[in-house]
């Protein structure tokens, strides 16, 4: 937990100035209003005693204290002013930071959690940080000036009985202590529940149709309630410990101020001659200051306990900053003038290490060839891809572009050389303009609508409210087709050295197929092409045809050959065609 606060601390550091006047506005604004019981007493005094009233004095010190409390105000409020702009610029930063070490990390890291749990991390756990942590700082520096100010005080009006409350202080402390602890481990499990139940609804809400085409709505709901089951408990857990904190440490400090009252008032009249004797003023100065003596105990109690659920939400923050980001490649190469040779050489790869996938895996896919990879299901073609983009980083072996090996290479020019179209579509929340020209933002609109009419998607496109600047989003109405066919149009848009198309044709209709089989075809003259297809049909005219089977290649050639051989491929052809 230090290291987690220093650490927290340290981004601090660009709003030094920030912190340095909220602790000079706290100084000002705690020491004036630490002022007010000595002038409430000095009015007492000045008003005891029947007809003794000196209304002179009352008035001067009327007129003080509303100053006093004025001015202690402003500087307060200046401290809070100072302490926000500090919360929410380390804040902003540190989700900055979040923000751009997602995009940095390994693709491995994200496919390994719930995205609804990495987003819980970027929003409500840092706004956690900021309302536990840095707000709570304010509160916790006054508390402390506010305890050295009115011990000191009080050592000056009568040193007996402030060494009284001094020795029973440990007891409030205590309590705190014990419960603070107590709760420590609740906030820690509630903030992991509350990242999984994120991913929970995040996966269920993206899904809700497959949720429910395939009725699984009451089995989500078991799951979600037994999540939220566990995430009520371990909360009632957290909220009890912690509001257990300030009511208890409220009781011991009555108990403090009443035996001060008690003491004092027997001092006053001479019943205890070695307290010493004070005036009703000077007593009333001395209550006051009890009283805001242990009110900081019972404030840092409360701070205390948001710290814990700041902390935990902390570690989950740290935990993602922390996770190895992809090696920095800025000083590799970068591919110019592509030619499009690609080999896999002996090649190794699996995802977990418990579970093998690709074992000394090689081919070869010379300048402009256009290679098919077929295959049943999780025998390993997508993650051919994923190799090749190194999206993922080989256990053993090598990948080489036109005779240099890829990790040679910065991954960005790597994957500049690519244009890809996989079965699942990406669009983004813009124009249908700035969909097609993701890849090329600076290009023309009548780039764009060529783009588009080569992949016979102007038709449609032209059919929307606003054509071309209809703004769309990934639940805006256009069927899986449609968008199939804009995310097409910027590979036509881009025209890369490379392709590859993963089921790129899916969702789109025969007779749109057919026209943008053409369209591929002109698009496939002189780049090399990988194209993976289950509709075998669809890659007849393919220069070579590798068959996958459980990570390795069990034959490969031209469709004519292979269907020669009468081997697996025959098999996986006929099978489309039988009755």
């Amino acid at each position: 937990m230090k290291k987690t606060l220093i650490r927290i601390l340290s981004y601090c550091r660009p709003y030094a100035g920030y912190l340095v006047l909220t602790i000079l506005c706290t100084l000002v604004g705690t020491s004036l209003s630490l002022a007010a019981p000595i002038l409430i007493g000095e009015a007492v005094d000045a008003a005891v005693g029947q007809g003794n009233v000196d209304f002179a004095a009352l008035g001067r010190i009327a007129l003080i204290l509303a100053v006093t409390v004025l001015v202690s105000g402003l500087f307060q409020w200046l401290a809070g002013l100072c302490i926000n702009r500090l919360a929410f610029g380390t804040v902003r930063d540190l989700r900055a930071e979040l923000t751009a070490k997602l995009g940095k990390v390994p693709l491995r890291y994200i496919d390994g959690n719930a995205r609804g749990d990495l987003i819980a991390r970027v929003i409500p756990d840092i706004e956690t940080i900021s309302d536990g942590l840095l707000q709570g700082f304010a509160q916790l520096f006054t508390g402390v000036v506010t305890i050295i100010g009115t011990l000191a005080f009080m050592l000056t009006l009568n040193v007996k009985i402030a060494v009284l409350v001094v020795l029973m202080t440990p007891l409030s402390l205590f309590a705190a202590a014990k419960i603070t602890s107590m709760s420590h481990s609740s906030f820690q499990k509630q903030s992991v529940l509350r990242g999984e139940m994120g991913g929970l609804t995040e996966e269920m809400i993206g899904s809700q149709k497959v949720v429910s085409a395939f009725a699984y709505e009451d089995r989500a709901m078991e799951r979600f309630a037994k999540l939220n089951r566990e995430l009520g408990q371990a909360g009632v857990r957290a909220t009890f410990f912690s509001s257990m904190t300030n009511p208890t440490t409220r009781f011991v400090n009555g108990l403090i101020y009443a035996a001060v009252g008690t003491v004092g008032a027997l001092g006053s009249i001479g019943a205890i001659s070695w307290i010493g004797v004070m005036s009703v003023g000077r007593l009333a100065s001395f209550l006051a200051y009890s009283n805001q003596y242990t009110k900081p105990f019972n404030e840092i109690s409360g701070v205390v306990a948001e710290l814990q659920n700041a902390v935990s939400c902390a570690q989950r923050v740290f935990a993602v900053l922390d996770t190895p980001s992809e090696p920095d490649d800025s000083h590799l190469a970068a591919v110019e003038n592509c030619r499009g040779e690609l080999s896999f050489s002996h090649v190794h790869f699996s995802y977990t290490p418990e579970r093998r996938l690709i074992e000394d895996f090689s081919m070869h896919a010379a300048a402009g060839q256009r290679t098919a990879i077929v295959g049943p299901t999780g025998c390993g073609k997508s993650t051919i891809i994923n190799l090749l983009l190194r999206f993922y980083e080989l256990n053993q072996g090598e990948i080489t572009l036109d005779g240099i090996p890829t990790t040679e290479l910065t991954r960005d020019s790597l994957r500049s050389q690519f244009g890809m179209v996989l079965q699942e579509t990406w669009i983004f929340t813009g124009t249908v303009a700035e969909n097609i020209a993701y890849g090329k933002p600076d290009a023309t609109r009548e780039e764009i609508e060529a783009a588009a009419r080569a992949v016979y998607a102007h038709g449609f496109i032209k059919r929307l409210p606003n054509g071309y600047d209809t703004v769309i989003s990934d639940t805006s109405g256009l069927s899986q087709g449609q968008k199939q066919l804009l995310c097409i149009a910027r590979i036509m848009l881009t025209s890369p050295p490379m392709l590859i198309l993963d089921e790129a044709t899916s969702s789109i209709d025969l007779r749109t197929e057919h026209r943008i089989q053409r369209a591929f075809e002109k698009l496939m003259q002189g780049r090399t092409s990988f194209i993976i297809a289950h509709r075998l049909s669809t890659i007849r005219s393919a220069d070579h045809i590798l068959v996958m089977r459980d990570g390795n290649i069990v034959e490969q050639g031209s469709h004519d050959v292979l269907m020669k051989e009468n081997g697996f491929y025959a098999q996986l052809y006929r099978s489309q065609f039988a009755n």
